[in-house]
Formats: structure tokens, sequence, C-alpha cells
């Protein structure tokens, strides 16, 4: 009945050729990658526009200082507190390059989460990673920083054999593997669910009875693309949300 349904392999889904006939080069440049660019100059022209300094603001100056408060009230205050209030371009930046790569998912014509390829979790995990240590190292000392993330006070000598292992792989190695799973797996899900429902409004788009059904996944469609608005933010929230824990912590271990 569904003969001329027929889903695209996962590889077409995530996977783009090169548009300059590149290829299979480390430099090539796809949908991805562009994906990645436009995010990067929405993020910088946001507050290239909006840094007019208006006593009423307006326009890109109203969403460049929303975005400064919600960052500053909802991310480094609870986390990290009123030392952490120098991290705001940072802290900034991420959320928003986050926020922007993921939305593209449901942009026309584009469709592609950029996050929804390893690469970039994989990168933004590693620089929170490195982030939280440096911090850590500064604001503590390299031995102090080492001695409160590996043997938390309060914990009998004897179990160090046990505690100390588990707090090393927590703290240095699990915490950026979760950041790049998290913000990945959530993307890609998406991503296949919005392409899943767009081929079957599109497979039930014909002259056949089965039409009938065409509500069914079309209505489906607008539903997660709703949706997956509301998860690009989230996504991108959690992600700061976590980096500023982590980046809190290191600078605070007390807390």
């Amino acid at each position: 009945m569904f003969a001329a349904l027929e889903f695209p392999p996962l590889s077409h889904i995530v996977n783009w050729p090169g548009l300059f006939g590149t290829d299979g080069k480390l430099y090539e440049v796809n949908k991805v990658v562009l994906v990645y660019f436009f995010a990067v100059i929405l993020t910088a022209l946001l507050f290239i526009l909006g840094n007019k300094r208006r006593l009423v603001p307006s326009g890109a100056q109203n969403m460049a200082e929303m975005s400064i408060e919600f960052v500053q009230n909802e991310v480094i205050m609870p986390t990290m507190g009123r030392d952490g209030l120098g991290w705001t371009p940072f802290m900034l930046s991420l959320f928003l390059f986050i926020f922007f790569t993921n939305i593209f998912e449901i942009i026309p014509v584009i469709q592609m989460p950029g996050s929804a390829r390893i690469a970039l979790p994989m990168v933004l995990a590693l620089l929170t990673w490195v982030c939280f240590n440096v911090a850590g190292i500064k604001h503590q000392g390299l031995g102090h920083y080492l001695k409160n993330s590996l043997f938390p006070p309060g914990v009998p000598i004897a179990l160090y054999l046990l505690v100390t292992p588990i707090e090393f792989v927590s703290t240095f190695l699990v915490r950026p593997f979760s950041l790049m799973v998290r913000l990945f797996a959530n993307l890609l899900a998406g991503h296949i669910l919005l392409v899943t429902f767009a081929v079957l409004s599109a497979g039930l788009f014909t002259a056949k009875w089965y039409a009938v059904f065409l509500p069914l996944p079309a209505i489906g469609l607008v539903f997660f693309v709703a949706f997956e608005v509301l998860v690009s933010f989230l996504q991108a929230y959690v992600f700061t949300l976590l980096a500023g824990v982590y980046i809190g912590g290191a600078m605070n271990p007390e807390h």
C-alpha cells in the first residue's frame, strides 16, 4: 500500500555532500558547516546591532539585554554567584551559539541542527572541561584543586581507595562525555522524528484512498516542530547551566 513511501537511511539524514565538490576533505563546506557559520554570525550580529545604548531599548538592543539578564539571573547567579559574573561573555556566547545551532532544525530549506553531528557537542564539551579545570586551578591552586576533586572531606580514609577513582571518573571523564551525549542525542532524535513525520506526510499526499490519513502525520509534524523549538532552547539552557555548575563548583569547592 505504501510502496512509494521510502525512508531515507540515517547517513542521508545527517551527512551532507560538500557544496563545492570537496566531499571527504577536512576542509569541505557542507550544510552543517553553514549552520555553524550562520550561528556564529547571528550570535555576533545580535550584539553588534544591539550595542546602541539607547535609554529605552528596542529591537536588537532589547533582545541583547534580555539575553544578558537571562543568562546572569538564571545561569550564573544560581550556579556561580556574583564571583561568576565575569564569565558572562563566555556563558552568553555558549548559550546563544548552541541555541542558534539547534534552531536551524526547523528553518525551511536548511532543516538541520548542527548539534546532531557529534563533532560540535564534543568540541563544546571539551571547551567546558578546559574552562572548569582552569578555573579550579586558578582559584585553588593545582594541589588543592586535585585534593578537593578527588578526596572529598568527611569520607573515612579507608574508603578513599573506592571513592577517589569514582570521583576521578565522574569529574574528569563523565562530565564532558555526558554534556556531549546529552546535546547530541536529543537533537539527533528530534531531527529523525521530524524527518519521519515529514516523510509520512509526503507519502500520504496522494490521490489514493489512504490520503485520508494525511492529517494525522501532518498534525504530528506541526506539533513536533513546535516541540523542537522548546527542545532547542532547553538543550542550550541545560548545557550552559551545567557548564556554570561545573565552573562554579571548581571555583568554590565548599559550595
